[in-house]
């Protein structure tokens, strides 16, 4: 199975929403553009930065192919495709493939919390079901469990299961990971603060939020650390870092759709439970994306 196609940077898509809650397919498309313009080499809807599980089945569907389309096969498209119910995640992976996905970018159970043993029938299914690549995402601070390096390393030996997105923030594990690998099988940071340290410590790529905001700064940082050259990574890294860790100040992807408004590309909304921060959060997000360069201090990008 091919695999490297998802390294570099990929972006978790937001998922625009109009006035009446409908997906407005327009707005994505124009984002897909804006992605795709500045670096971005893989495209990721329908995942926890899209309010995936918001999302009737027709509207992820709707959302796969509309994301689809607008790339003209320019980067590849994971789409995500996760819950906590193995049979309806399956269907959910093939209704995305049917929709045109390249790979199913598929999160751990959340919730029921299962044992290794159930994750790794959990993941067997789901890749037994689609004829494409499947990355498993590892995130414990959404699902309440953490799959372990050793259940991914059995994973790995699944011919379609061709790579994982690390979101446990425990560096140990992915070091782990990267080490005890087998060839090709690809490492994707799913912490946006810890993408430059574990790109150093052999990582792939990265599935990015902050490049829904700054995806020409984003792709720079992870093509020149990619290229070895670490010390031009370091520098955005840094550059980078106020901003990643802004964008984390309330639930994702609360601060980084409000964040896109100020920067002029949409109005934020958002699907219950998840709410507008108060004004105290934008103003602390303007100030974060003065201090990046993304806008000046009269508002202007």
């Amino acid at each position: 199975m091919e695999n490297i196609k998802f390294s570099g940077t990929g972006v978790a898509l937001v998922t625009p929403f109009r006035d009446d809650g409908s997906i407005d397919v327009e707005d994505l498309r124009k984002h897909v553009e804006f992605q795709i313009e500045n670096g971005v080499r893989v495209m990721v809807p329908g995942g926890t930065t899209g309010e995936g599980v918001t999302l009737s089945a027709d509207e992820h569907q709707l959302l796969i192919r509309t994301t689809v389309e607008a790339t003209r096969g320019r980067t590849p498209v994971l789409a995500g495709a996760g819950g906590s119910d193995t049979a309806d995640v399956v269907r959910k992976a093939r209704a995305a493939r049917e929709a045109g996905a390249d790979g199913i970018l598929s999160v751990s159970p959340a919730y029921n919390k299962p044992t290794q043993r159930g994750l790794i029938e959990h993941y067997r299914a789901v890749a037994g079901a689609v004829d494409c690549p499947v990355i498993i995402y590892n995130v414990p601070g959404r699902t309440a469990s953490n799959v372990l390096p050793e259940t991914v390393l059995a994973l790995a030996e699944v011919e379609n299961i061709v790579g994982v997105k690390e979101a446990s923030g425990d560096v140990d594990q992915v070091m782990t990971l990267i080490r005890e690998r087998p060839e090709g099988f690809i490492i994707l940071s799913g912490d946006d603060a810890l993408t430059f340290p574990l790109l150093a410590a052999g990582a792939d790529g990265v599935i990015s939020v902050v490049a829904n905001l700054a995806p020409a700064l984003m792709s720079q940082m992870v093509e020149t650390a990619l290229g070895g050259d670490y010390e031009g990574a370091r520098k955005l890294h840094y550059r980078l870092l106020p901003l990643m860790r802004a964008i984390f100040v309330e639930t994702n992807p609360i601060p980084v759709k409000v964040a896109l408004e100020i920067m002029g590309h949409r109005q934020a909304h958002f699907r219950l439970p998840l709410v507008r921060p108060t004004a105290e959060v934008e103003a602390f997000l303007r100030r974060a994306l003065i201090d990046v360069g993304l806008l000046d201090a009269e508002g202007a990008k």
